[in-house]
């Protein structure tokens, strides 16, 4: 099996030409599974995973679930954050944007899947990181 590293780049590249589809591969779902692939820990996406398919389902959803917004479940799901999303490393989690999403860290930049396809912000555009 790939190195963690190895495994982050090849899922990257698989990002790229995949859709965005909400509930299927939106930032959560990508994220939370990059999550698991990388660590090989417990699928924690598989609670909300091909349950909503629009930005109002997914609300909907995250509420029902006990979460009043992304910060909420990250920090339900993955605990405390790191001091400052500035300390990410290669793999964490990460919460950023204009519109607040989940995305991955990727070296000095975090990327993202949005409906626009991958995109990648500097760390500091980041407001929360998790170590994985």
């Amino acid at each position: 099996m790939p190195d963690c590293q190895t495994r982050l780049f090849l899922a990257l590249d698989a990002a790229r030409g995949r859709p965005f589809a909400w509930g299927v591969h939106d930032c959560a779902t990508w994220a939370f599974d990059l999550r698991r692939d990388l660590t090989g820990g417990a699928d924690i996406a598989a609670r909300w995973r091909g349950r909503y398919s629009t930005a109002r389902g997914a609300h909907r959803v995250m509420r029902r679930l006990g979460w009043e917004s992304l910060e909420a479940m990250g920090r339900d799901l993955l605990g405390d954050p790191l001091a400052t999303p500035l300390l990410a490393q290669r793999g964490d989690l990460m919460l950023g944007g204009a519109d607040p999403a989940f995305g991955i860290c990727a070296g000095a930049r975090a990327a993202f899947v949005a409906p626009k396809g991958l995109t990648f912000l500097p760390l500091s555009a980041c407001v929360l990181a998790w170590r994985v």
